[in-house]
């Protein structure tokens, strides 16, 4: 589950970083990089809950915290 917990992370914290310059600068250059990284931490959450209770898999396609939600399922942080 460690690729679901780096991925996790990298979602969330795209996101966040996201919306911090919608409300703050608009800087461009914020966007340009983490928009992509964004969308692909967010697909790597839903690849990588390919294995789990299908529970978490439906928890991963919400976006900005799917990947959170998936590892709080009991199956997910067993490793199972």
């Amino acid at each position: 589950m460690r690729p679901l917990r780096i991925a996790a992370a990298v979602e969330a914290a795209s996101l966040v970083i996201l919306l911090g310059n919608l409300f703050t600068v608009h800087a461009k250059v914020i966007t340009t990089f983490c928009g992509p990284l964004h969308g692909t931490a967010y697909l790597a959450v839903i690849a990588a809950t390919w294995t789990v209770r299908p529970a978490a898999r439906r928890l991963a396609f919400v976006p900005g915290i799917g990947g959170l939600l998936a590892l709080r399922t009991p199956r997910a942080r067993a490793g199972g």
